[in-house]
């Protein structure tokens, strides 16, 4: 965040940002920064053929391709096409678009055209490259503290391959989905411009990321009895969960949540001090991390919990 913060100065001279404030209001220490010549597509390449290799699965295995982010390479053609392109697949594919909830709501997509036996094996795909649409360049105090929201970005491929399986209570899968949304609060977080490649060749300030934050925090506040409710229909708690991802902005926000739901802090894993916020690509980096650790084991019952700029809020239950 150092560096981050050096740019900022850099940039913006005479103007510097007090040192050491992102990690101080955000949790944040540390964020990933793509190459200027690597687009969305790019990230999400390398995620899928990593999980490619790990399953042992073929470009011919794969019946359908999602890209699910809020980022993208352009307004068109769907990044999904590129994505297929760069990784030599022919089956169909689209794009699932719903800011940081973009994956969960892919996982709830595929979950769906599996149980509908339209198709086997779909390879879900993101790439968030939200590094470009933080501003560097500030002139006074102000418009840091306009452009705060986003520097705590940073840019991240993930990947998850889901298939059919045998049905029973124990069997892995996705259980359950559920999103509800507060439409209303859409201006609370906005990026008008479109693709990574674009948003490198912009400067102005609508190429920026910008956020009220005390409006969009409050619509998804009123979203946490949704999702409580939803467990009780669901005859679960928190405590039946091995291991629970929630979307991370900054580490009181995480705090926040867990007052809210009634989550036990030990359910989680936290990425964003050493990871920032990458977008959509939030809830895999966890679940990696999950698996990495111990926290969950094949088998387990997770739950992954997201929120989202529009604003919405998900709930996906999955046995690994």
């Amino acid at each position: 965040m150092a560096e981050r913060e050096a740019g900022i100065a850099a940039a913006s001279a005479p103007f510097a940002p007090p040192p050491g404030l992102i990690t101080q209001l955000t949790g944040v220490e540390g964020v990933h920064v793509a190459a200027p010549d690597q687009q969305a597509s790019d990230l999400a390449v390398c995620a899928a053929r990593k999980v490619l290799a790990d399953t042992g699965a073929q470009p011919a295995d794969i019946d359908l391709l999602l890209f699910a982010a809020s980022s993208q390479d352009m307004i068109e053609p769907a990044t999904s096409h590129i994505v297929a392109a760069k990784l030599g697949l022919s089956c169909p594919v689209f794009d699932v678009k719903n800011a940081c909830n973009s994956v969960l709501n892919a996982l709830e997509v595929a979950q769906a055209l599996i149980s509908a036996h339209r198709y086997r094996t779909v390879l879900i795909t993101c790439g968030e490259v939200p590094s470009t649409a933080v501003r560097m360049r500030v002139p006074d105090a102000a418009a840091f503290t306009r452009a705060f929201p986003a520097y705590g970005f940073s840019d991240a491929g993930a990947a998850l391959l889901v298939t059919a399986g045998p049905d029973g209570p124990d069997a892995p899968g996705v259980l359950h989905c559920d999103f509800a949304a507060d439409s209303r609060a859409w201006q609370a977080a906005t990026l008008r411009y479109g693709g990574s490649l674009d948003l490198r060749e912009q400067d102005d300030e609508h190429r920026y990321f910008r956020m009220d934050g005390v409006h969009l925090r409050s619509a998804l506040r009123s979203l946490a009895p949704r999702l409580r409710a939803l467990l009780d229909a669901l005859e679960l708690s928190v405590t039946d969960f091995a291991f629970v991802g929630v979307h991370q902005v900054a580490v009181g926000d995480i705090g926040t949540l867990c007052t809210l739901t009634g989550l036990p802090e030990d359910r989680l894993v936290v990425t964003l001090p050493r990871h920032g916020n990458v977008a959509s690509a939030s809830l895999p980096l966890q679940l990696v991390r999950a698996l990495e650790t111990g926290k969950a084991h094949p088998g387990d019952l997770i739950a992954l919990l997201g929120l989202a700029a529009g604003s919405s809020a998900g709930l996906v239950v999955a046995r690994l």
